[in-house]
């Protein structure tokens, strides 16, 4: 079979990551366009696939002004940017990958749901978490019937110290306004996965959180506005900028302060970039840490926890059923089964995630299964689909609703209130 052809917008990290796929399964994808305005992210993704000038792009909408050129668009671009280009890829004939969240606004991810539908069109949102071995592994327990029936799930996503400072601080994501809430922003992965395990729709929920730490009030007495200004608490600050971003060893956080990862031009970038901030005066308003509590149609309850304040950036969960429990970190690669009255415990791990290690392998999980779904012009049913990541995308924006009106919220009158 031919590869499938996809052009890509917006070409930073996540679009490296999905394009990738093409890199080391050439008879599975090939990627022919795309529209990045940074032109050297632009040159840098048309050079690693042998791309033609004419159909390197700028703008999207030049990408997509005329007759389709290839089989599938994946649109990486910020939050805030992805309904135009999807409706327009989609209406043009465009099957379409689109990195999560959907959309800042409930109202346009139903819209996007529908475009797809009407123009019969495959729609998949980059929900990785469901196409690790990991959570697989998880629902396949569930569905055998390893622990009984499930009655309750209690999900842990630890974002880390450093990770939270760097994108939901300083970062692209920091700013409700300008992206999306924390919720929807980090853990709508993790509420789609919920409503996949718990094998029911959510019916209610109630959510607290709050910005605490990350703000003027906690700031170390004399902290200037950029950690370069000179400031007092250099020594002990976790999160000074020279201590994250100068290293010698420059990784993935490094290539959102400057394309160019030499020292020279990184310390410059710290001088006048949002990196450079000090994590105490930056123009943040995401919250730091949150917690949502679940009811589903089936009875099952769950309460997720979202956390800046740990070490490690990883997943925790625990599953409890009429018959036994299971412990998991997806992390550590390892399911620990315990079945009630028998003394017996299982313990699964893995050494091979299935491929790329991103996201436990569930990076090109995904995009094999987008593939292979194309290659069926859709008739084969993929792992997740649009309808079901709008339902766990309610959950996030009723989520958020709770937390700041502080009160339940059930999801059919938040639905029918938005109709």
């Amino acid at each position: 079979m031919k590869p499938i052809t996809v052009a890509l917008i917006g070409a930073g990290l996540r679009g490296g990551v999905y394009t990738g796929y093409a890199l080391h399964h050439p008879l599975d994808m090939k990627v022919v366009a795309v529209a990045e305005p940074d032109a050297e992210r632009r040159v840098r993704l048309q050079r690693d696939h042998g791309i033609e000038d004419e159909r390197c792009f700028e703008k999207w909408e030049d990408l997509l002004a005329g007759e389709a050129i290839a089989d599938a668009v994946l649109i990486c671009t910020q939050d805030k940017m992805h309904f135009e280009p999807t409706m327009r890829a989609l209406a043009a004939g465009y099957h379409v990958l689109l990195e999560k969240p959907m959309s800042a606004s409930y109202d346009e991810c139903v819209q996007m749901q529908e475009q797809a539908e009407k123009h019969r069109r495959v729609l998949t949102i980059c929900h990785v978490l469901r196409y690790t071995r990991f959570f697989q592994t998880l629902k396949d327990l569930l569905d055998d019937g390893v622990i009984g029936r499930l009655m309750s799930i209690q999900h842990n996503e630890n974002v880390g110290y450093w990770h939270q400072a760097h994108s939901f601080v300083r970062g692209n994501w920091r700013n409700s306004g300008e992206s999306s809430p924390m919720i929807l922003a980090k853990s709508c992965h993790d509420l789609d996965i919920l409503l996949w395990l718990a094998g029911a729709d959510c019916t209610s929920l109630n959510s607290y959180g709050a910005l605490s730490h990350f703000k003027a009030d906690q700031a170390p007495e004399g902290a200037p506005l950029r950690c370069l200004d000179g400031c007092p608490a250099a020594d002990d600050c976790a999160y000074y900028a020279p201590k994250v971003y100068l290293t010698s060893n420059p990784g993935w956080m490094d290539m959102a302060v400057s394309n160019d990862l030499s020292y020279e031009a990184r310390y410059q970038a710290l001088l006048t970039g949002p990196y450079g901030r000090c994590v105490y005066h930056c123009d943040n308003d995401v919250v730091d840490h949150q917690v949502v509590s679940m009811e589903f149609a089936n009875e099952v309850t769950a309460v997720f926890t979202m956390t800046a304040f740990t070490e490690e950036c990883s997943r925790t969960i625990k599953l409890m059923g009429a018959k036994g429990e299971i412990r998991g970190a997806m992390e550590k690669n390892e399911i620990e089964i315990l079945h009630f009255g028998t003394g017996r415990r299982e313990l699964i791990t893995f050494t091979d995630q299935g491929g790329h290690a991103g996201h436990g392998g569930g990076d090109y999980g995904l995009m094999r299964d987008f593939v292979n779904v194309i290659r069926r012009n859709g008739s084969k049913d993929a792992l997740t689909s649009a309808a079901k990541s709008v339902e766990s995308h309610l959950m996030a924006f009723a989520a958020e609703r709770s937390r700041l009106e502080k009160r339940v919220v059930r999801l059919d009158e938040f639905m029918k209130a938005r109709a």
